[in-house]
């Protein structure tokens, strides 16, 4: 799994040893295995289960299922919303930035090309969409860019 996606982005670091937070990639997975698992759920998952879904790979049909068992598994007795899997989520589409993003990126005052987005990983694409929800807390953008070798 590392191969294709780092653990942690640097900036997750502070909550890396606890994983109080559920990671990037974590949700990635999740998101490719169609579940909505709140920070309650995460957060009553022992350290060792958090740091599990964590490492398990999530990308090959028989990954994802295993990884969607594993998640209810570990939830049993508070079960996450299943969530429809997207075919065609928007961080695969490299023709065009998805428009929460372009406005993220004005409020704050930066551009990505397109180029530059076709260069990221799913991965970090999937990334900078969930950062730029207005949904999300939002401190993590400035510093994904950044990691991501996205300046001014």
């Amino acid at each position: 799994m590392k191969s294709q996606m780092q653990s942690l982005f640097k900036f997750e670091q502070d909550f890396g040893d606890s994983l109080r937070c559920i990671p990037m990639a974590v949700r990635f997975k999740l998101d490719t295995s169609g579940i909505k698992l709140k920070l309650s759920h995460w957060l009553n998952l022992s350290h060792t289960q958090r740091n599990e879904l964590l490492e398990l790979p999530c990308a090959a049909k028989d990954e994802i299922q295993a990884y969607r068992s594993l998640v209810h598994q570990f939830t049993a007795k508070n079960l996450p919303t299943d969530l429809p899997i997207d075919p065609e989520p928007n961080w695969l589409n490299i023709a065009e930035l998805p428009e929460a993003l372009i406005q993220k990126l004005a409020e704050v005052q930066r551009e990505i090309s397109l180029k530059e987005w076709q260069n990221l990983s799913a991965f970090q694409r999937f990334t900078l969409i969930k950062l730029s929800r207005s949904s999300h807390e939002n401190l993590n953008f400035i510093p994904a860019l950044e990691e991501f070798g996205i300046t001014d």
